[in-house]
């Protein structure tokens, strides 16, 4: 049965009092999660940075910029949702769409929405958070969508992950920051650092979050790096570039970056990536649940590098 505006599957629609949960389920959690982490990290980096800027000014322009970040991060993962719903119902049968809980014409117009509102505020704010928005929103359409769907070619599939949440989300918004609220244009040496760190790890993520889906992706021909190298090269690859980011952190961080704390820098740099390869020698690419579980240890890791770097600047 196809999903309509009806509900699929038989299911009763959800309460008024479910709406939010159906809603936070769509938005995908982890997600939302790791780009109010980075945004955050970096308001606090550009402010840093900033002579006579305190953490404390411009909090309006940072609820904005939060706001339309999570509305370009729905739009990217909504998308994504639309157009996989019989995947999804293999891979991710919690997903609402796939489960029933959320028809396509709500999903769409979530999706419509998510689509509008950035792109109003980004004219409001800035020609630059308005170019943000529109290529991360581009991005996210073309992954998902056909005739495009990068989503089908598994190296533009890492691209698209890595190219929005290294250079878009990083870069774009730190130069947003920096002209709105400093009147410069400038990209602090911490977010440099940080746009560098996530371009392994965003590929890691990328290639990662395939190897708990190769069933529905081989039952519906999606090329991916799990059903071409297998689930374990694939693993190995991941930690790989992963443990190139923490090292790079770890050690150039502390020769290039000007007013980090370099003992900061390594001990927390270190730490992680010892937490990393201690769960990642114990994961299992062919048990879907635990591999599931240490896919998402590394997105709190992913998390908590925008936590460590400012940590260490304003320290």
């Amino acid at each position: 049965m196809t999903v309509g505006a009806a509900p699929a599957r038989g299911r009763a629609r959800p309460a008024v009092l479910a709406w939010p949960g159906v809603l936070w389920r769509f938005a995908r959690p982890h997600t939302i999660i790791g780009t109010t982490a980075s945004i955050l990290g970096i308001y606090v980096l550009v402010a840093d940075a900033l002579p006579g800027l305190a953490v404390g000014d411009g909090l309006g322009n940072l609820v904005c910029t939060l706001l339309a970040g999570w509305c370009v991060n729905v739009f990217i993962v909504g998308i994504n949702q639309l157009e996989d719903v019989e995947i999804d119902r293999v891979n991710k049968p919690y997903l609402p769409i796939a489960a029933g809980d959320l028809s396509l014409v709500a999903a769409r117009r979530i999706v419509f929405a998510c689509a509008v509102i950035p792109v109003a505020m980004g004219l409001t704010q800035s020609w630059l958070e308005t170019t943000a928005v529109l290529a991360g929103l581009a991005v996210g359409a073309a992954y998902s969508v056909p005739p495009v769907r990068l989503r089908n070619h598994p190296l533009l599939a890492s691209l698209c992950i890595t190219g929005v949440r290294s250079v878009v989300v990083n870069l774009g918004v730190a130069l947003h920051f920096s002209l709105s609220l400093g009147g410069v244009w400038t990209v602090p040496a911490g977010v440099w650092a940080l746009t560098l760190f996530v371009v392994p790890f965003a590929f890691a993520i990328a290639i990662l979050k395939d190897v708990p889906d190769a069933e529905g992706d081989r039952r519906f021909a999606v090329r991916t790096y799990v059903l071409r190298l297998g689930g374990r090269r694939v693993l190995h690859i991941a930690l790989a570039a992963l443990a190139l980011a923490y090292l790079g952190m770890a050690v150039l961080g502390p020769l290039l970056l000007d007013g980090a704390q370099p003992v900061v820098l390594v001990v927390t740099q270190l730490a992680a990536l010892a937490v990393l390869l201690v769960r990642g020698a114990a994961a299992d690419p062919a048990d879907r649940g635990s591999f599931t579980a240490f896919y998402m240890d590394v997105w709190k890791l992913f998390f908590l590098e925008y936590l460590l770097v400012p940590l260490a600047f304003v320290l």
